[in-house]
């Protein structure tokens, strides 16, 4: 469970306080320059540009003819010249990685804040899987939302794909709108604006039947709790005519659980940098877990789109069309402000769905409609978009041709570029630093309230590094055009528990390193440096599996140990309640404020 006694609003005006509205004229949001604030906007300047250049010298060098392999006239030339062009291909992805971090930190920027616009009519809505999200949790977020502060109509909506009777009866005690499609044919299509069983499905329908009658909708995830000033803090952005959605950061309150906290220290580099460079086009990326939406601008757009991940797409959509009153393009706003409260996925099971879910939608949008929709974005939109959904593929990629090389070499003993192992190592080195320097550099401005400042953002690049092998099925299905179905992540009581089989993609890959660094042994070729990096990989792949086995043992260790102390410690003597009552407000209040 989250933590919702934790200080959040001390998180929830990072953006600043509000400034007055234009009201002699529409007004058009404004932003200031994140790394400007601090008074360290050269030394930024220098190490992005340093980062890039060193990254550039390291590929021109490592590509230089004298490196390229001696043709021989044979067979093993061409398997060299392979590797050869697949090293070109790794390196040259790990450059696009050092261009998008370094035009991301320089070009992050904050939104000036205004009050929203007092009378407009207003929905809230999250939405309730049932069997997968358990009522409580929609109960607390209804809850907290009938709490959210607006000057005007404000209608809480919970959007039920089950038609469950418990959550309508939930829906009816609250004094909270019920809505489901179920049943519905037109509403539950195969495919389309209205597929059955997505989110993005269950939204449209909502719109369809209900959207006319409000101006703006607020939106969190079932399990997102948001803050009172969830909604003045989002919506005063809508002044600005031409902005037709804003979001905020995600961020997961359940730091209580491991699995969670990594994989919300990944997410930094997405809401801390990319999202924040977003807004110096306007072209912020739409995310479902807690954002703001003009009704008129997503009418325009025919709904949210058919994908599995709709953010991604539906943001691509909105970002090539234009405001039809202005004749301006939509744009839209990301707002570091952390406004809503969510749970992550406590397994490695619920953490793997999320992660194959977001990198498939991801590689479906790069592979089937970006080329559609980069004609009509402006140059700064086209390249910020190529740059943000080049990572998931780019890492799938990356550790295919990596272990690709691997098993090459140590098969064959034929290598693709011939240089200096000292001096390789030497170059990488300092490229992969500076690399992690600007990653670091950035910190001081993660909006994440449970990382304290100074704080590394290591985790997040660890567990990153774990998912390489659930990023190559990702793109695989999604070359294959797989059609695979929607999963919502399993959230609270109702997280999927791990088993062997959750770690099957990952040792696969496992099995086939050690059984080519056995073969090698055997075929003599005993380079050092490719040994390390296959024993790097094997690593990787196995280390999941690892890390829950010897959490089992220790949990079961533990446990066992709990059962013997319970049937040998003497039973308490009866306690005051009054005294126990004011130990526990003790520690409710020491343990919530960092």
């Amino acid at each position: 469970m989250s933590d919702r006694n934790y200080e959040y609003a001390r998180y929830s005006t990072l953006a600043g306080d509000f400034v007055d509205a234009p009201t002699d004229r529409p007004h058009t949001v404004e932003f200031v320059r994140v790394v400007g604030r601090d008074g360290r906007r050269g030394r930024s300047l220098l190490l992005a540009f340093a980062t890039i250049v060193f990254e550039v010298i390291f590929l021109v060098w490592l590509l230089q003819p004298s490196h390229l392999p001696f043709d021989d006239g044979t067979w093993r030339y061409w398997v060299a010249m392979s590797l050869v062009v697949s090293i070109g291909i790794i390196e040259t992805m790990r450059l696009v990685n050092v261009i998008t971090l370094a035009r991301a930190t320089w070009q992050s920027h904050d939104p000036i804040p205004v009050a929203p616009e007092p009378g407009t009519r207003v929905a809230f809505l999250t939405t309730i899987v049932p069997g997968k999200e358990p009522i409580e949790m929609a109960e607390e977020t209804l809850t907290a939302a009938m709490r959210v502060r607006h000057d005007g109509p404000f209608d809480v909506w919970l959007l039920d794909e089950g038609n469950d009777p418990a959550v309508k009866a939930m829906c009816a005690r609250l004094g909270v709108n019920h809505f489901s499609r179920k049943g519905i044919p037109e509403l539950n299509q195969a495919t389309g604006r209205n597929r059955a069983k997505t989110k993005h499905g269950n939204y449209n329908a909502w719109l369809d039947k209900h959207g006319d009658k409000y101006d703006f909708w607020v939106s969190v995830d079932t399990d997102h709790v948001p803050l009172e000033n969830f909604a003045e803090r989002l919506l005063g952005y809508f002044r600005d005519p031409d902005v037709a959605f804003v979001v905020g950061p995600q961020v997961y309150g359940n730091t209580g659980s491991l699995m969670s906290r990594l994989a919300e220290s990944q997410q930094y580099l997405f809401h801390g940098v990319l999202q924040r460079a977003g807004n110096r086009h306007g072209s912020a990326m739409f995310v479902g877990t807690n954002n703001a939406v003009r009704i008129s601008a997503l009418k325009d757009i025919d709904g949210l789109a058919d994908s599995i991940t709709e953010d991604a797409a539906t943001s691509l959509v909105w970002h090539s069309r234009r405001n039809a009153s202005t004749g301006n393009l939509w744009k839209s706003v990301y707002t570091p402000d952390v406004l809503a409260v969510g749970e992550g996925p406590t397994s490695w099971t619920d953490y793997f769905v999320q992660q194959n879910r977001w990198a498939r939608g991801t590689n479906e949008v790069v592979l089937r409609r970006f080329i559609r929709y980069v004609p009509k974005l402006p140059l700064g939109r086209a390249v910020h978009y190529a740059l943000l959904m080049s990572y998931y593929p780019s890492a799938a990629v990356a550790w295919v041709l990596g272990c690709l090389n691997l098993v090459v070499y140590l098969l064959s003993g034929i290598g693709g570029v011939t240089v200096s192992a000292q001096l390789w190592a030497m170059l990488y080195l300092n490229a992969a630093l500076l690399q992690v320097a600007i990653y670091f550099w950035n910190r001081r401005y993660n909006v994440s309230p449970h990382e304290e400042e100074g704080s590394s953002g290591v985790s997040g690049m660890f567990v990153s590094a774990l998912s390489a092998p659930m990023y190559v099925t990702a793109l695989a299905d999604a070359i294959r055009g797989r059609n695979v179905p929607f999963q919502v992540t399993a959230k609270g009581e109702d997280g999927s528990p791990d088993r062997l089989s959750t770690f099957r993609k990952n040792n696969l890959w496992g099995v086939l390193m050690l059984s080519v660094l056995v073969a090698s042994l055997f075929l003599h070729t005993p380079h050092t440096a490719m040994r390390s990096w296959a024993l790097l990989a094997m690593t990787i792949a196995f280390l999941p599996v690892t890390m829950w086995l010897v959490a089992r043992s220790w949990n079961a260790l533990s446990n066992r140990g709990a059962r013997t102390d319970d049937t040998t410690r003497p039973t308490p003597p009866p306690t005051d309640p009054a005294s126990t009552t004011a130990g526990a407000n003790e520690d409710l209040v020491s343990g919530g404020i960092r």
